[in-house]
């Protein structure tokens, strides 16, 4: 039949499974009510035909769409080899029936391998694909699939502005982009104040259960860490157990690792617990109303992340499969979701609240916009995509000079004495060092600065170093993430609220990272000290003042507003020395060098510091050092200075070992080697038990600071996580 001449397009929807079939059914019935100008194809595949997951093929059926082809695609055993193994027998059984079906376009949604399968062979058929929910980001496999999807499709129908966003960065033709939003929200923000919803409630839930009183729980597997996913599993039951509340449970989807996380479910009681209703599938307009009328969702579903927030439902979202995605702000993460605890206050904090609604994934228009946009493609274009590929610079031809070239970083340390600027091999050797007297003012530092970094670069091309970028230590508080100091020491002036990053990347034209000297110290200890390979240590700079850096689970600890680690700042005394942050009683009002040379300029001004044996020249400044040589030679007093300074920073050693537990304590700087015993015997002497065996040690590190600067280089440029 024709259209004012034009032929009706020939529209092949493939459904994969309940969740897809939520998103692809109002566009499919949107086209049933166009006939003149669509025929529509429905093909069946994946989890749709499996009584496990409840036969939801019947569902379609019910909807009175004629079904063209079941395919039967899923390989049972719900691993990682089920899982190949279900797409290639997808990719032998669709060119028959494709080839069968001809259609001008196939529609395809997400993110699901039996999706990538589809797209897969439409596209060695020369077949127009329109992708729904492309470009957006939730943190797992499915990420690296929907991305696959997008690259193998023709067409884009994108829910959000940011998913559209990543599309166009992806080089996807931007008038190949339609922002349509959620299909699922035309659906669900018009049916979602059914006058029916206690019926619908009392059907799956049972009698006696209220509005806001119940729990819907969704969980599924992350495929890339299924161990960790079952784990969550385990403890969200454990928790939705002990908070004692109705609770509508869905099964999972048939991912690597449902199949544990069944037998979990089974082994806990579940579908017999009196407070759990445990179910394969809810048809998604009585979904909707459970949803919408609930006291909290929890899991990791795409539901919980986007439909829910329609509704304002409060939803608690576990572990990482939705990491990355837009949410408003009824949904609370618990990313690293490893208790019980954790899992129970959320629930606390979430259930029975109200948000805000938020619409950010659709209006309720997206099937109109949809249908317009596959009347507005021309089955006259070329076939074959075409990517816009931002401009790039001309591709230089490589010599054999260029392939031995040395990966290095520009390591740049800002002391409250000297600049030190140094080129820093990926292996840590630091192939040639530049020392200068830091200036006082701010123009006068940033001015050598790029002066002794040209000079380096300059000479890094004669010692056939490439750089990869440039890595700051410096000493205060630093937002590492705008490359800022916030607030400096009061040894280096004229550095409070200062962008480092940007003056030195626009004159060298090269990326900068910034970092405090201690959280830098710790960097250097992973990759090339005493910290290699340790997955949770500390480290602790004895110098001028005490700082440090604190890794956690091989992360660096920053802190919220980028405090963390200021260990020189833990107080062991209510009423001791003031010290240079304005407080009494710190670590570093005790330990440090500059509190080690108080204390010698105290005893030499009252004739009690030098002993016989002892000389010193007139001009000499009475240092820490000479308070250290004074106790050698026996001096009692400088001797009781110096074992009250080692008691301190044990103390706040042991302190920091009762908080986070670390496996090892490295001390760094001038003064490691001096406390390194007295430490240890605070440990032995004060921490708790299971504690006192802890590893400490002295670094072994000439330069932490300039390596700390580097290895931030090195590990990102080398797509190393920092």
């Amino acid at each position: 039949m024709e259209n004012n001449g034009k032929r009706k397009l020939r529209v092949c929807v493939a459904t994969c499974n309940r969740a897809d079939y939520s998103k692809l059914a109002p566009i499919m019935f949107g086209m049933k009510a166009n006939p003149i100008d669509f025929a529509l194809e429905v093909v069946v595949l994946g989890s749709h035909l499996i009584d496990d997951y409840g036969n939801t093929f019947r569902m379609i059926e019910q909807d009175e769409f004629d079904i063209g082809s079941k395919l039967h695609t899923i390989v049972r055993g719900e691993d990682e080899a089920a899982m190949v193994e279900s797409v290639g027998l997808a990719l032998v059984k669709l060119p028959d029936v494709l080839q069968r079906l001809n259609p001008d376009v196939l529609i395809v949604h997400g993110d699901r391998f039996d999706a990538l399968a589809l797209a897969t062979a439409a596209a060695l058929m020369n077949i127009r694909i329109l992708h729904l929910e492309g470009g957006e980001v939730s943190g797992t496999i499915d990420d690296s699939i929907r991305h696959a999807i997008s690259k193998l499709a023709h067409y884009h129908a994108c829910c959000t502005r940011g998913a559209e966003r990543h599309l166009i960065a992806m080089c996807e033709d931007h008038s190949r982009i339609l922002l349509a939003g959620c299909p699922s929200y035309d659906k669900l923000l018009a049916a979602h104040k059914r006058d029916d919803y206690a019926d619908i409630i009392k059907a799956w839930l049972g009698d006696g259960v209220k509005e806001q009183d119940y729990i819907v729980a969704l969980q599924h597997p992350v495929t890339t860490d299924i161990k960790n996913s079952i784990k969550i599993y385990e403890l969200m039951l454990d928790a939705l157990i002990l908070f004692n509340k109705r609770t509508l449970i869905l099964f999972p989807n048939i991912d690597a690792g449902s199949k544990e996380m069944v037998r979990s479910m089974r082994k806990k009681g579940i579908e017999q617990h009196p407070n759990f209703q445990a179910v394969k599938h809810v048809p998604f307009e009585q979904f909707i109303q459970l949803v919408s009328h609930a006291g909290c969702m929890i899991g990791n579903s795409s539901c919980g992340v986007r439909e829910a927030g329609a509704f304002g439902t409060p939803v608690i979202n576990l572990g990482t499969r939705q990491t990355g995605r837009e949410t408003g702000e009824n949904v609370l993460h618990v990313r690293d979701a490893d208790t019980q605890n954790k899992i129970y206050h959320a629930l606390e904090l979430q259930f029975g609240k109200r948000y805000p609604c938020s619409k950010i994934y659709g209006d309720g228009n997206a099937v109109p916009r949809i249908l317009k946009f596959l009347q507005s493609i021309n089955l006259d274009e070329p076939l074959q995509k075409t990517f816009c590929f931002p401009a790039v610079k001309d591709c230089i031809s490589q010599d054999i000079d260029h392939i031995l070239e040395t990966q290095s970083a520009l390591a740049v340390d800002l002391g409250g004495t000297n600049l030190r600027v140094a080129i820093v091999s990926m292996k840590g050797k630091i192939v040639k060092k530049y020392t200068q007297s830091n200036p006082k003012t701010y123009e006068e530092r940033i001015d050598l600065i790029l002066k002794m970094c040209k000079e380096a670069l300059i000479d890094a091309v004669h010692l056939n170093c490439r750089v990869l970028g440039v890595g700051v230590s410096t000493g205060g508080r630093v937002n590492p993430q705008d490359g800022v100091v916030l607030h400096s020491t009061k040894l280096i002036q004229e550095w409070s609220s200062v962008d480092i990053r940007t003056p030195i990347s626009n004159a060298l034209h090269l990326p900068v990272w910034v970092d405090n000297d201690g959280n830098c110290a710790a960097l250097a200890e992973r990759k090339f000290g005493h910290g290699k390979g340790v997955e949770n240590f500390v480290t602790i700079i004895t110098g001028t003042g005490i700082g440090g850096g604190i890794v956690q689970h091989n992360e660096l600890i920053h802190g919220s507003t980028f405090c963390a680690a200021e260990l020189g700042h833990i107080m062991v005394s209510l009423d001791g020395p003031e010290c240079m942050c304005g407080s009494r009683g710190c670590i570093e009002a005790y330990a440090s060098g500059i509190a080690l040379q108080r204390e010698a300029k105290r005893l030499n001004d009252e004739d009690q510091l030098f002993t016989e044996g002892m000389a010193v020249k007139k001009e000499e400044t009475i240092s820490a050092v000479h308070l250290i040589n004074a106790a050698r030679f026996g001096n009692p007093k400088a001797d009781a200075v110096l074992r009250t300074a080692g008691t301190a920073l044990g103390v706040g050693i042991v302190n920091i070992l009762h908080m986070v537990n670390p496996a090892m304590v490295i001390l760094s700087g001038v003064l490691a080697s001096f406390y390194e015993n007295p430490v240890r015997q605070i440990i032995n002497q004060r921490a708790l038990s299971s504690a006192r065996d802890i590893q400490v040690l002295s670094s072994e590190l000439e330069e932490p600071a300039l390596l700390g600067a580097a290895s931030m280089v090195l590990d990102y440029a080398t797509r190393r996580t920092y």
